[in-house]
């Protein structure tokens, strides 16, 4: 998906009989423009939000931001070990 934006049940039904586990917000476009520039891409996501169709809820942006949150300090441990290795 293009993002970032929050999907509709039926966008979330489509996207899973495609066969998509998770969903991103803006990874492929970054990715797309980085390979246009000759970048090579590492891609690491953190999933923030369960999207289920038939239990969808309103989205809780406090929630979503704090499972973010709790998520930087091994994002950042992840990162700093693959730049040891560069």
């Amino acid at each position: 998906m293009s993002g970032p934006s929050l999907e509709t049940r039926a966008e979330y039904r489509m996207l899973k009989i495609l066969g998509a586990d998770v969903i991103g917000m803006s990874t492929v476009p970054e990715v797309i423009a980085a390979v246009h520039c000759g970048l090579r891409v590492l891609g690491l996501s953190v999933v923030t939000d369960s999207c289920l169709p038939d239990a969808l809820e309103p989205a809780d942006i406090t929630k979503i931001i704090a499972t973010a949150g709790e998520a930087e300090p091994k994002l950042v441990t992840i990162i700093e070990k693959v730049l040891e290795k560069l």
